[in-house]
């Protein structure tokens, strides 16, 4: 059954997906005392950030929408994934990041939801690297499923069953993982998004235990965390834009 997302309620959840993933996974061995702190100025580093219109792409790999492969995900997840990409893109939440710009003055830019796919193949095994998450990308773009957009953003979004190590996914500590990879040579930044159910006190810990907005629990830590690597990549796609003297991007910051 589709649930449909109140923008006010998105809005929180991107509010929210800024407190899930305050410290990066490296600050957690250090003592309290030592612990960097997440107030420091952010810095520009000379960069581009992600200007113009971006459009933004799903791939859902996995046991989406194949009985084959075994019980389907909740469809709702789906739904509130993409109705959420589809309102938050223009909200006022979202233009903060245009107080971010490049070394000419222009802002990062609003996005758009622009399309889904799903990709039940197993391809890439059900452990992805970085590699694996490229190659899953790249098989959609180069067999015509997906566009090769210079203003797009693909987000690879997996089933429970999918583990990813090299992102950091299930890792205490460890941000929501965006980076770029070159296509058909076209620099192309995208998103990795786990599935929360695979670790839910570490991809969901502000909802486990407690109502959520739209009653899935999945899709709504999805959405939160989606927000958060949505922010990290529009004002620092290439690791050269915006982030502060401890590497840490926008949406990583606490107080």
């Amino acid at each position: 059954m589709k649930r449909k997302t109140n923008s006010l309620i998105q809005i929180g959840l991107v509010v929210v997906s800024l407190l899930l993933y305050a410290t990066p996974a490296w600050t957690q061995t250090q003592s309290a005392a030592d612990r960097l702190k997440t107030n420091s100025r952010m810095l520009y580093h000379d960069g581009p950030v992600r200007t113009g219109v971006q459009n933004v792409y799903f791939i859902f790999y996995g046991c989406w929408n194949n009985p084959i492969c075994g019980p389907l995900d909740d469809p709702a997840v789906v739904n509130i994934v993409s109705e959420f990409t589809a309102m938050v893109g223009t909200s006022p939440y979202m233009a903060i990041n245009s107080t971010y710009t490049d070394s000419a003055g222009n802002p990062a830019s609003p996005l758009v939801y622009a399309g889904m796919v799903f990709d039940s193949s197993y391809a890439h095994g059900d452990v992805l690297t970085k590699a694996d998450i490229e190659a899953i990308i790249s098989d959609q773009i180069l067999s015509f499923r997906l566009p090769s957009d210079p203003q797009g953003i693909y987000i690879v979004a997996t089933s429970a069953d999918i583990a990813s190590n090299d992102t950091g996914f299930c890792i205490p500590g460890a941000p929501p993982f965006h980076s770029y990879c070159y296509i058909a040579g076209m620099p192309t930044p995208y998103v990795f998004l786990g599935h929360p159910s695979r670790c839910p006190t570490v991809a969901g810990a502000a909802f486990v235990g407690q109502p959520t907005p739209n009653g899935s629990f999945a899709g709504d830590a999805m959405v939160a965390n989606l927000a958060h690597a949505l922010n990290g990549l529009l004002t620092d796609p290439f690791d050269t834009g915006w982030f502060d003297r401890y590497g840490l991007e926008n949406a990583d910051k606490g107080t």
